[in-house]
């Protein structure tokens, strides 16, 4: 049986979720700056290849960045309906906890640790 919560216990997650993704687009942006500088001081073919490929991560990095972002706030805006739909009970009422949301949200920070660190070795090797 799923756990179950109150709506404020649901939005303080997505604010910290929210606010993690942001974090991680900002951190992106400084990943994308260093492959950059790199790729303009190497003109060997694996070294360019190696940018080519986390480039590619990146982008792939920012859309999942995106998606969570928009699953998140989709929830929000049910739990934002929830509330005006039954104001007087809103906050006795508990809500199935966002498991999958959670779950996505782990899955996504141990991947971009994964990159974050293969990307600073490349780094390490051609800086």
């Amino acid at each position: 049986m799923e756990a179950k919560k109150t709506i404020q216990e649901l939005h303080e997650e997505h604010k910290t979720w929210l606010n993690k993704l942001m974090f991680y687009k900002d951190e992106l942006k400084i990943m994308d700056n260093r492959i950059l500088e790199v790729a303009q001081k190497n003109t060997s073919k694996e070294a360019r290849s190696l940018a080519d490929y986390f480039n590619n991560q990146l982008i792939i990095q920012k859309e999942q960045i995106d998606n969570l972002t928009h699953d998140i706030k989709s929830h929000e805006l049910f739990l934002e309906a929830a509330m005006i739909n039954n104001p007087k009970v809103i906050d006795k009422e508990s809500f199935l906890d966002h498991n999958k949301h959670r779950e996505n949200i782990t899955t996504f920070e141990k991947l971009f640790k994964d990159l974050r660190e293969e990307l600073i070795d490349y780094l390490s090797k051609w800086m």
